[in-house]
């Protein structure tokens, strides 16, 4: 193989916090990429998350809980030029590292995603997946649990994921779009609905948008993090356990 030929590295970065139930899986689909290191950034699991991504022999940074410091920390770690943030409940379309470097080959790209499924075959999964989808593609606004990836020195030029507790993602989104285009593959990536099983279709899309219209009308992230937190707690007020959602 000569040099030319040699694909882009790539860096997969997994923010995790008690995900035992998915690490397996997502660390098995991507032990068919091609050029790639895996570095799983955790908040403090106390489940076995450390020791299952251990055993796949991937890298392992541990720092304090919060999505947006935990990536943060794994890209500081990555050697990759391509960056591929991943949340650790999903599950990867074949040929994933092909569609990420054939995307960001492309001029005036600046990030991308992959199209959003939902795992688990019913109608109301399949309406939330569609309209993610259109947001997606025709606002330029993707979200975390897309898988969103870009060049490592665009993440750096723009300073890395805001550190917030809630929005990091949306944050990040807004601030690329300004430097080019953002771009939303046909492939699906598919992630749990663990979320939206746990509240209901109804109220986790209705919460979804009241924390998206006071982040845009500038409500702080943890005025807006609390909201978040309070009404998960409605349907679980005697658990005080936290989930690898907190990640």
């Amino acid at each position: 193989m000569t040099a030319s030929s040699i694909p882009p590295f790539l860096s997969v970065i997994i923010p995790t916090l008690n995900e035992s139930a998915h690490i397996d899986d997502v660390l098995q689909d991507l032990s068919h990429g091609d050029a790639t290191e895996v570095i799983v950034a955790d908040g403090g699991s106390r489940d076995t998350t450390i020791e299952q991504a251990a055993a796949h022999n991937v890298r392992i940074c541990q720092g304090l809980a919060g999505r947006a410091r935990q990536m943060n920390q794994g890209a500081a770690l990555a050697r990759g030029t391509i960056l591929f943030f991943l949340h650790a409940d999903s599950r990867l379309p074949a040929g994933f590292d092909r569609v990420i470097r054939r995307t960001l080959d492309a001029a005036h790209v600046a990030a991308g995603a992959f199209s959003l499924g939902i795992d688990a075959d019913y109608g109301k999964m399949r309406m939330v997946a569609y309209w993610a989808n259109l947001r997606s593609r025709y606002l330029g606004m993707p979200y975390g649990d897309q898988g969103l990836f870009l060049k490592a020195v665009r993440f750096h030029q723009c300073g890395g994921f805001p550190e917030l507790p809630i929005m990091e993602d949306f944050a990040m989104m807004q601030r690329l779009r300004k430097t080019g285009r953002i771009v939303t593959v046909r492939e699906r990536l598919y992630t749990s609905p663990r979320r939206w099983r746990r509240l209901g279709v109804l109220r986790t899309t209705l919460t979804n948008q009241a924390i998206i219209a006071g982040y845009l009308l500038g409500v702080p992230a943890d005025r807006l993090s609390r909201w978040y937190r309070q009404s998960r707690r409605l349907d679980r007020p005697h658990s005080p356990c936290r989930t690898g959602d907190d990640a």
